[in-house]
């Protein structure tokens, strides 16, 4: 999936809007993390934060994505996504020695099953997961949800890749 970081049109329907502003920002995750250094994808640049590494942080917006749109509105099992795991906290995060690369090329790979979800629904249509009370959201909600996530680990990304290596890129 090749995703652009062009803003979608000025002008268009809602659902062109909602998917081209979530297409925006899932494209702008593999632009903050081009170049970085082999060494730097699994450090930690919040001391606070031990799990919050570039590396770690793609995993979690790829089941994050598995989340809403596989299991939540559709009503998928939850049992491969390690999100909904006990033990350990943050299960999503833990992807030490898989590389970066292929982090990105599953996220991506996660985002097109999203989208083909995305168009084969209404955007009034609510999810089907009978055990969580986020599935009775719309698509729509789901949506804009989705936007608001991914934005903000995108200035996650921003801030890490700075403190990092000083990297700093707008957009």
């Amino acid at each position: 999936m090749t995703l652009s970081r062009e803003r979608p049109p000025l002008v268009a329907d809602e659902r062109t809007q909602l998917v081209g502003w979530l297409d925006l920002q899932r494209a702008l995750v593999r632009w903050k993390l081009e170049g970085l250094a082999e060494a730097d994808e699994y450090r930690v640049a919040l001391p606070d934060s031990p799990l919050m590494t570039p590396a770690g942080l793609v995993s979690h917006m790829r089941w994050t994505e598995h989340c809403w749109f596989n299991v939540l509105f559709l009503g998928e099992s939850y049992a491969d996504n390690p999100q909904f795991q006990e033990e350990p906290e943050d299960a999503d995060m833990l992807v030490t020695g898989v590389p970066l690369a292929q982090l990105l090329d599953e996220f991506e790979a996660q985002c097109a099953q999203s989208n083909e979800i995305v168009a084969a629904h209404s955007l009034d249509d609510v999810g089907k997961h009978p055990d969580f009370t986020s599935a009775q959201a719309t698509l729509r909600w789901m949506l804009i949800h989705m936007v608001e996530e991914t934005a903000r680990h995108v200035g996650h990304l921003d801030a890490m890749r700075e403190l990092l290596d000083g990297y700093k890129g707008y957009y």
